[in-house]
């Protein structure tokens, strides 16, 4: 197991054909001192561009620029959110070294080194509020530093989840690493963690939750836990055979998100029950104050996620589908959830056309192929309402939660940190079985 403090490597932002970096104080590039605004481009694999002042610059395929004292540089036009409903652009400034690589011709890569605990600052305030309860800060400490271990220790083992299971025809079945990048170790997003720079620290509340739990891991049975975790389970957490490979994790099972036992739903039937009621549970939070404390600000955008609701016309769910699998299906017919975990996430689906069905699945790739970016989990049950010809006319979409529902659920975290349970009952609630271990 990990001894030490590791350096990261953080993808910031890729394929970028034109890039604006701001070195905020002294840094040395490639030995020289350099400040101010540099506007980058890749061109024939190595990497060109001007300065502030007009002057030409020429590198190699990468370079490296490390900072002088407190310098942090800053990045234009970031993405955030990639591929998800709140996706936009923002400026991002960094501490650090910064890594610049010219991959191909068209696009550069830009990646940030810096040590574990300062990377953890970024991440604990940029997944939730800042001002979220202080024992939820440290807990979400302990298991996006655990993660990001487990993470590298299996990419140093070359054990590499597979992406994509062998399936019959007309079955797609996938799911996404997160240990699947190339050049670095881990992106700055959703993917991965989000990691969104120095400007989401007000108040150091993250800095001080890092630095009280330096070192400390969730283990089990002698390795780091690879603690998951998500925005909102529903009611219930997930397994982590409903969203990946299909192995059991001890740690990573179904648990009830209350004080008291949620029964997973085993039959179609009462799944719907299930998804169509709305019971007590950690992350059934309608409250403003308490959203308001514990969660970003685009994340409040979406209201609606202990229990949420979407509809589509067939054509506009037609011409979906077709883009995100390349399958023509015809008229759509149907909607048939095949198999469910215990959260009631649907990890193989069936969609009935006209022309031919499909079987989909996990979990993620579901929530993909039915909608333009993602829904916001698998956890649904399908409304047909039809013609007197028995023609679909629309598909509503009733469902819960926010995310894979897989290991710790956040907003059902914090509530539990508000009502008072301190790190290690809510790293056991989620995470059983598991044991709280400093290892540097």
């Amino acid at each position: 197991m990990i001894s030490v403090e590791p350096i990261i490597r953080v993808g910031i932002s890729e394929d970028r054909a034109n890039l604006q970096i701001r070195f905020n104080g002294s840094f040395l590039l490639e030995g020289r001192p350099v400040d101010g605004l540099l506007r980058l481009q890749a061109e024939g694999g190595k990497i060109r561009g001007v300065d502030e002042k007009g002057g030409k610059l020429s590198f190699g395929p990468q370079f490296l620029a490390t900072p002088a004292g407190d310098a942090t540089f800053s990045i234009s036009d970031v993405t955030i959110g990639v591929n998800f409903h709140w996706e936009r652009r923002k400026q991002e400034t960094f501490r650090g070294n910064l890594r610049l690589l010219a991959v191909t011709d068209a696009g550069l890569t830009v990646i940030n080194e810096i040590g574990l605990e300062d990377y953890l600052e970024s991440v604990i305030a940029s997944e939730m509020s800042p001002e979220s309860p202080f024992e939820f800060l440290k807990a979400h400490a302990v298991i996006s530093r655990s993660w990001l271990a487990a993470m590298l220790e299996r990419k140093d083992n070359k054990a590499f989840a597979p992406r994509q299971s062998p399936s019959p025809a007309g079955e797609i079945l996938r799911w996404y690493g997160r240990e699947d990048h190339d050049n670095f170790d881990v992106c700055a997003d959703d993917h991965c963690q989000r990691y969104q720079g120095v400007p989401v620290l007000p108040g150091g509340r993250a800095t001080e939750a890092v630095r009280a739990t330096r070192g400390l891991f969730l283990v089990h049975d002698g390795n780091i836990c690879d603690t998951r975790y998500h925005k909102a389970c529903g009611g219930r957490t997930e397994n982590f055979a409903t969203a990946w490979e299909d192995v059991e994790v001890p740690y990573l099972s179904s648990v009830s998100d209350a004080p008291f036992h949620h029964p997973p739903p085993e039959t179609e039937e009462a799944a719907k029950n299930w998804l169509l009621s709305s019971p007590e549970a950690y992350c059934n939070t309608v409250d403003d104050a308490t959203r308001r404390q514990i969660l970003p600000d685009f994340d409040r955008e979406t209201v609606d996620f202990y229990r949420w609701e979407t509809a589509y016309r067939p054509g506009e769910l037609e011409e979906i589908i077709k883009e995100k699998t390349g399958v023509d299906l015809g008229t759509l017919c149907d909607l048939v959830p095949l198999a469910r975990g215990a959260s009631g996430r649907i990890f193989r689906l069936q969609i009935l056309g006209r022309k031919a069905s499909l079987i989909v699945g996990k979990e993620l790739e579901i929530r993909r192929v039915l909608s333009k970016s993602h829904l916001l989990s698998s956890a649904f049950t399908v409304s047909t309402e039809r013609d007197p010809a028995g023609q679909a006319m629309r598909f509503i979409l009733r469902g819960a939660g926010w995310g894979h529902g897989v290991g710790l659920c956040q907003i059902g975290a914090a509530v539990m940190a508000i009502r008072g349970f301190s790190v290690p009952e809510i790293l056991q609630h989620y995470f059983q079985g598991a044991t709280l271990q400093k290892l540097y």
